[in-house]
């Protein structure tokens, strides 16, 4: 049995049926449908071999994994449901999570205007609330929490407190993890925070490769970003490019694993090697035909709509990428994208930096361009806004919404969030539904609107690279009819003005199941 074991709750422990982007429904209020069904349509449990470690497991936790290994510790990520024999004699439990306690942008912002706890904070509160958790603690378990969300903690020291979580590590871990263990194996007394500046940011010398697979394939290009949006906290770590022999290192991991397809993990996959904030389109299409010999299909976890623009401009780089990606085996392929505000005024304000090199006048129409440029390549993204930015007008929310408009027929899913104080921004306040004006909750119906239909039309062929598509795909089929229902029942469907408001979209009936059954097995 490991001495040092590391784990988190159901929702961070999953692969999301092998999509990342449904790992957002656990995001979600548990309405419309019971907490039992969001957890199977968004976070189902995880394949494990007879130790109960995860077939897979968070890109972050396997870093800290092979940190504690490469230094000699019997570390070990184990699944939430296989626990209790482990912490038997485990004398340090290590926990990480995306989003402990729903404070992040999509969960508050659910948390917020249904007013109730999202799923994946009733699942992380199980979780600490587990006998076999609370019975190692009395023992003597020393637990010590990071990851992403880290920062949430300083909001909730009444539950670091009852839960007995010693040490609380803010900032990138790997630095530190091995100084903090080593002190509880001695029994020595634990810090009760520990924040890790920029300027002790790991080098790349100190960065492990992962030992064993990441949640689909995710691997890790870049770390930092140049742009400077202040409401953006990674923007306040150091810029550092992964190799390509240790990317391709951990894409190994993975396929010896039994990963087929893989995520490109970099807050701008598009600025792996850039001049500044030039994408180096040699430098990109390389990881892209890196990436590409190895894994079946190849996603990105972020770009940018100056980038996608820049690059398409300068050397068709977008369409460069879509015929190394594209193929047999690859229709299409995602990113998450930030568009946060329609206001050039406020993007001036907030994100000065995010669309250079242009200029942020420019800022709605680079958004569509780039909208064309992703439609034309089969780039379909989950694109943020946010609701509630420090010094956001009425005038700022309206152009938001007429980009909205602007994107009506666009493929791709728009996201509406609000405000969280984080980077430059978190000694600011908090955005909350009371505070919504008119015109933004008709930016949120309209939003709404948009993803159920755009929804509809992407599940067609969300599935298809799966033999098991047929038979899933009504499931979340029926999830987006009745949140539609619910909408209309409501009031809370909008529409540009003009539009039709009758979907042509096609029924479930149209999406011909049977070419799905008739694809060959590929497990």
């Amino acid at each position: 049995m490991p001495e040092v074991v590391i784990s988190t709750d159901r929702t961070l422990m999953s692969n999301h049926h092998g999509k990342e982007f449904l790992g957002f429904g656990a995001t979600g209020a548990p309405v419309i449908l019971p907490r039992r069904v969001w957890m199977y349509l968004f976070a189902p449990k995880m394949k494990v071999d007879s130790e109960g470690r995860p077939w897979q497991a968070s890109y972050g936790m396997r870093k800290i994994e092979a940190a504690l290994q490469d230094a000699g510790y019997d570390a070990q990520i184990i699944d939430p449901d296989h626990l209790k024999g482990h912490l038997k004699t485990a004398k340090v439990l290590l926990i990480s999570h995306h989003d402990y306690f729903g404070f992040g942008p999509p969960s508050s912002t659910f948390a917020s205007i249904f007013k109730m706890k999202t799923v994946n904070a009733l699942s992380f509160e199980e979780f600490m609330e587990k006998p076999e958790i609370r019975e190692a603690k009395r023992r003597g378990l020393k637990i010590i929490a990071g990851g992403p969300s880290a920062w949430q903690w300083t909001y909730r020291e009444e539950e670091r407190k009852k839960w007995g979580v010693d040490t609380v590590v803010e900032g990138e871990g790997e630095r530190i993890v091995v100084e903090l263990v080593e002190k509880a194996l001695k029994g020595e007394e634990l810090p009760e925070w520990v924040s890790m500046p920029p300027k002790e940011a790991p080098t790349l010398e100190e960065i492990p490769l992962i030992k064993a697979p990441s949640v689909n394939g995710m691997v890790e290009i870049m770390r930092g970003c140049p742009r400077g949006c202040k409401f953006c906290s990674v923007t306040l770590r150091p810029l550092r490019f992964i190799p390509y022999e240790n990317i391709e290192k951990e894409i190994m991991v993975n396929v010896r694993g039994g990963v087929k397809d893989g995520i490109l993990q970099s807050e701008d996959v598009l600025l792996y090697g850039a001049r500044g904030v030039i994408p180096n389109g040699e430098k990109v299409l390389k990881l892209m035909k890196l990436a590409k010999r190895h894994y079946r299909k190849v996603v990105w976890s972020h770009a940018s709509i100056a980038a996608i623009v820049k690059s398409e401009r300068d050397e068709k780089l977008i369409s460069r990428i879509s015929e190394v990606l594209l193929d047999d085996k690859q229709r299409w392929w995602g990113a998450e994208i930030g568009v946060e505000t329609g206001s050039p005024r406020l993007a001036d304000i907030i994100m000065p930096a995010k669309a250079k090199p242009f200029d942020t006048k420019e800022w709605p129409s680079l958004v569509v361009e780039a909208a064309g440029i992703m439609e034309d390549n089969n780039l379909i993204p989950a694109m943020t806004l946010i609701a509630g930015l420090p010094e956001e007008n009425e005038e700022d929310v309206m152009k938001t919404l007429e980009l909205v408009d602007d994107l009506w027929d666009f493929k791709g899913i728009i996201m509406p969030m609000f405000f969280v104080p984080m980077g430059l921004l978190k000694r600011e306040d908090w955005f909350r539904a009371y505070n919504l004006s008119d015109a933004h909750v008709e930016l949120l119906k309209r939003c709404l609107t948009h993803g159920i239909r755009q929804g509809k039309r992407i599940l067609k062929e969300y599935f298809d690279d799966r033999w098991w598509g047929a038979f899933i795909t009504p499931f979340y089929w029926g999830f987006i009819s009745a949140v539609e229902r619910a909408a209309r029942h409501y009031g809370y469907l909008s529409y540009p003005p003009g539009r039709e408001r009758r979907s042509s979209l096609p029924h479930l009936k149209d999406i011909k199941i049977g070419a799905f059954l008739r694809r060959p097995r590929t497990h």
